[in-house]
Order: C-alpha cells, then sequence, then structure tokens
C-alpha cells in the first residue's frame, strides 16, 4: 500500500529538519518502500533557514488515505508561529485531519501540532530549550524530557534537528520492516541510535556500527536470509577475506561472533512471526531453528520467558 508523504514548511523553516528525514524517506522509497513524497505549506514561495527559497505546493484541499505529514521546525518559533501563514497552517491542522492520519514533528514543530490541539493528552517531546513552551501550548500533553523521540498513537515528535533522522528510521521501520530501516541507516552512513526508553535495539542495528566493507557484505547475505544454514565458510568467500580473518573482523567491529549474530536474527524472525500469530513450531521453521525445542532453549536464555509466553502478551498488548 502506498503512503503518501507530506512534509509541510513554514516560513523560516530550519532546513537540517527538512533535509534530514526528507533524505531518510527518499531512500527508502529508492530501496523499494511504496511512498508519495510531496512539500506542502501555507505559502507558495518558503525561504529556509539558509535563506534558500523554494516553490511549494499548496496544502491539499482534502488528505488521501493513509497520509503522513510531517511538520518540520522553524528558526524562531516566538515569531515564526505567530504569523500569518503559521496560523493557516494551525487552521488547517485543526479542520483537515482525517482519522488514519499520521503526523510526525520534527523539533519545534511539535509547536504547532500543540497549538492545533493534536498533543492534547498525549505523550510527546521536543527540542530540550522548547519543552516548557510546549506544556504552555498543550497542558494536558505528558511532555518528555531527554528523549530523541516519542511515539504515541498516530502521532510522533522528535527533539532537536538531528533527532529527526532518527524518527524518519523509526517511520521507515513502521512502514516498512526492521531490514528496509537498516539498509537505509547504512546507506547514509548512519549511526544507529534509539531512545533508551525504547526497545533494545534490534540486531540489523546494534551490530551495525561500524563502516567495515567485508563484514557489511556478511552480514547483508545473512540479514537477507538468516535462516539459511549458513557456513564461515561461505560467508567468508562472500566477504573476500579468510574464515579466520572474518571471525576476527567480526568481533572488532561488530561486536559478536558471525554465529551469535545469525542467532539474534534468527530470534528476530521467530519473534515477528509469533508476534503475527505464528505457533512455537511455526516461529522456529520461519527462523531456521532445527526444532521448537531449539528455538524455547535460546529463547529463554534470551529473554527469560518461554516464547509462547511472549506471544500471548504482544499480541493482547496491541
Amino acid at each position: 500500500m502506498n503512503t503518501p508523504v507530506y512534509f509541510v514548511l513554514t516560513p523560516n523553516y530550519l532546513a537540517l529538519d527538512f533535509a534530514g528525514p526528507a533524505e531518510v524517506l527518499r531512500v527508502a522509497a529508492d530501496e523499494g518502500l511504496a511512498l508519495t513524497l510531496s512539500t506542502v505549506g501555507p505559502e507558495r514561495r518558503c525561504q529556509s533557514s539558509l535563506g534558500l527559497v523554494s516553490e511549494i505546493d499548496p496544502l491539499p484541499d482534502a488528505l488521501p488515505d493513509n497520509a503522513l505529514l510531517v511538520l518540520v521546525g522553524t528558526v524562531n518559533e516566538a515569531h515564526d508561529y505567530q504569523t500569518e501563514p503559521a496560523l493557516r497552517l494551525v487552521h488547517w491542522l485543526g479542520s483537515s485531519l482525517r482519522t488514519d492520519t499520521r503526523v510526525a514533528c520534527i523539533c519545534s514543530g511539535a509547536l504547532i501540532a500543540a497549538m492545533a490541539g493534536l498533543l492534547d493528552g498525549r505523550r510527546c517531546t521536543t527540542h530540550h530549550a522548547l519543552t516548557a513552551t510546549l506544556r504552555t501550548l498543550a497542558p494536558t500533553a505528558l511532555v518528555e524530557e531527554n528523549r530523541l523521540f516519542v511515539e504515541d498513537g498516530p502521532l510522533a515528535t522528535s527533539a532537536g534537528i538531528t533527532a529527526g533522522v532518527d524518527l524518519a528510521l523509526r517511520l521507515v521501520e513502521r512502514l516498512g520492516g526492521v531490514e528496509l530501516a537498516a539498509r537505509v541507516a547504512r546507506r547514509m552512513v548512519v549511526w544507529a541510535r534509539r531512545s533508551g526508553a525504547d526497545p533494545q535495539l534490534p540486531p540489523q542495528l546494534a551490530a551495525r556500527k561500524h563502516l567495515h566493507p567485508a563484514v557489511h557484505r556478511a552480514q547483508d547475505a545473512l540479514d537477507a536470509d538468516p535462516a539459511r544454514g549458513w557456513t564461515l565458510a561461505e560467508l567468508a568467500r562472500l566477504a573476500c577475506v579468510s574464515e579466520r580473518h572474518l571471525s576476527r573482523l567480526f568481533r572488532e567491529h561488530a561486536g559478536c561472533s558471525v554465529g551469535a549474530y545469525r542467532q539474534a536474527l534468527q530470534l528476530a524472525r521467530a519473534r515477528a512471526a509469533l508476534e503475527q500469530g505464528a505457533t512455537v513450531e511455526a516461529a522456529a521453521s520461519e527462523a531456521g531453528f532445527d526444532s521448537a525445542r531449539t528455538l524455547r532453549r535460546l529463547w529463554r536464555a534470551r529473554y527469560g520467558d518461554p516464547p509462547a509466553a511472549g506471544r500471548v502478551h504482544r499480541t493482547r498488548g496491541r
């Protein structure tokens, strides 16, 4: 299903608030994610913080199904969000959103969302210098500090400027899966980051905080098909190094052994299958384990609870 994405700009918008997340989603589309990217705003001519003036599309009269709005921050919120174009945007947000519309706020874009009443009763965050202002604009919201981004239902907010890239990667993960998000992060040479309050990093991101091409080649093969019975010799040939050298490089750059990385991928795949309602036996087969017993043993060692309990807990938590 195609997702229409609208980057919403107001005069004096922060260039990196727009360019960073926009590039993440552009690369994701280039990697195969079904996205249609548009740039809109209350003014046809819009100047950025760097002085670049662009012609953008007007705010749409009606939003399509499953649209994603990205509200971009600005340089001087106290002034910029009291201008006539910004107030027109506030009115448009308050009257145009559908029940299936999702909203992502980059940095001070959360203030515009608050002015439109979109944050009422929701968890949110913004740039650390603006949290007090956000609490004033959205007194019923739960404003969280020291967070890269916060998700609450269809609404997501991020901290200052570069945190918009982190939020955009999470949006890609939500829309296209963790493997796609990992490919986008690698193409953009992004040091994968997540908030400390979020779940543990998936292995595709946690062990990708390096730039070694041989290790990446082996990881690419494992990411694409972790259920396959890979041998160290096969992976070493793909990486163009010896088996011994690949083992050493993996520990040095990925922080784990080749076998531990593949096992983490298998457990992540099994978890995804369980969350979709698969039995433990089916999840074990999907992930490439030789038996459900092996999955149960490794799952307990990693997570503590049996996999069936994890499946029931996460399914009920939706």
